[in-house]
């Protein structure tokens, strides 16, 4: 064997993938950076600035300080605070003189509702885990897998062919048969290109990470509108005037009708309501970007990926609506890039086809390898050029296209020496 052989040997050798030694169940992500941003700021803010305001009050003790009448006791102003604590209720006169009443004890909730807005915030995070992770979990596996072992496929045939190549007494009925497996599309494993045509027909996942950004929009600003309403209606009154004249001590005549407190605590808690809904406000526009994704298909990474025989999406027209699973799992793909290995590859090869001066006969990686291999081909016009292939072109409507019919009459010399690799 040659020395220019043997390098193309250790050439195509280096260049296949080495098999994944761990699971690669364990390390996929199964939600987007985006996603797990939202929720990591959307539940965790508001449980640790209540944290901090809870433990502030175990540690300053009472959150309100009533302005006791002098001739009361330690006990009775305790007395006081409490009972005006446990009514939060304020006491006034409207403009014609008329006695009103206002209850101010949202203020006393206030705390408890941010821990409701963060199980509320964190309900779309479980609808995404429970109904749509699992059946993603298993399609980026399989599509993962195939992508990976496409690449490899790819690179054992070009090793094939430099073995048949050698072997044939025959260089012209090489080539002949060559270009025929090239014409009967032998070079192409269909089914993953296949799989993804038929989740652009599927809308499972896209429902539900639609109805998750819309249940967290939602989410967001109706917790926004509630802010809103604490500060106009309670977040501007620090002080009010309570009574303690109900039940037995109703009848009391040294105890004043009103008494004014103040709440200890009042500026603690409109800080809290600020900024919660300072950032929630700044989050919206990014649950608007998550949805919009959708509206748009990620061509790079399928532009790369079309150096891979049989996966042509793009340049057969086949991506019809983005809003479908197809598009929701090119996203998840990008999100686990570090899982594709053969992405590396491809992009390195497409960027050195982009440098070749004869790019426009390299259409996939099995062209540039049988380049590099030596084997010194001239690539045959791309097939959907030909009248031959206009029945392997997809249907308008994305439909799933048809392999192309081979000739009646094929060798088996043919198919056993390029047929199978």
């Amino acid at each position: 064997m040659s020395l220019s052989h043997t390098a193309a040997e250790y050439m195509l050798s280096d260049a296949l993938l080495p098999d994944p030694g761990g699971s690669r169940a364990k390390g996929l992500r199964l939600e987007l950076p985006s996603d797990r941003l939202l929720k990591f700021v959307t539940v965790g803010l508001p449980l640790f600035l209540v944290s901090l305001a809870f433990a502030r009050e175990f540690s300053a003790g009472s959150q309100i300080s009533c302005f006791s009448p002098t001739n009361f006791t330690g006990k009775q102003s305790a007395y006081v605070d409490t009972a005006c604590w446990d009514s939060l209720i304020h006491h006034g006169f409207d403009t014609e003189g008329h006695a009103v009443t206002k209850s101010l004890w949202a203020l006393k909730v206030f705390p408890y509702s941010l821990l409701v807005v963060a199980v509320l915030m964190y309900m779309p995070y479980l609808l995404w885990r429970y109904a749509a992770a699992p059946a993603l979990h298993s399609d980026l596996l399989f599509i993962i897998d195939e992508l990976d072992k496409s690449y490899n496929r790819s690179v054992r045939l070009v090793q094939h062919m430099r073995k048949v190549q050698q072997a044939s007494a025959e260089p012209e009925r090489f080539w002949e048969e060559y270009k025929r497996a090239r014409r009967e599309r032998y070079f192409e494993f269909p089914l993953l290109e296949r799989y993804l045509t038929c989740k652009q027909h599927a809308h499972s996942l896209v429902f539900i990470y639609i109805l998750r950004n819309l249940l967290l929009l939602f989410f967001l600003a109706a917790t926004c509108l509630y802010l809103v309403f604490l500060h106009l209606n309670i977040f501007f009154q620090d002080e009010f005037s309570c009574s303690i004249k109900t039940g037995l001590l109703q009848a009391e005549p040294h105890i004043p009708p009103l008494i004014p407190c103040k709440l200890v605590f009042f500026s603690v808690f409109q800080l809290i309501s600020l900024s919660i809904g300072g950032v929630y406000v700044l989050l919206i526009p990014v649950v608007i970007y998550n949805a919009l994704q959708l509206c748009q298909w990620d061509k790079g990474l399928l532009a790369i990926y079309e150096m891979l025989p049989a996966f042509d999406l793009l340049s057969r027209k086949m991506l019809t609506c983005p809003v479908n699973d197809l598009n929701v799992i090119l996203l998840f793909l990008r999100a686990n890039i570090s899982e594709l290995t053969s992405f590396s590859r491809l992009n390195a090869v497409s960027a050195l086809r982009e440098a070749t001066a004869n790019k426009q006969d390299i259409d996939t990686v099995v062209d540039f390898m049988t380049l590099l291999a030596g084997l010194e081909t001239t690539k045959p016009k791309h097939h959907a050029c030909t009248p031959e292939t206009d029945s392997s072109m997809p249907l308008s409507n994305g439909g799933v296209p048809e392999t192309k019919p081979g000739v009646e009459v094929m060798g088996k010399a043919s198919r056993d020496s390029l047929g199978s690799a």
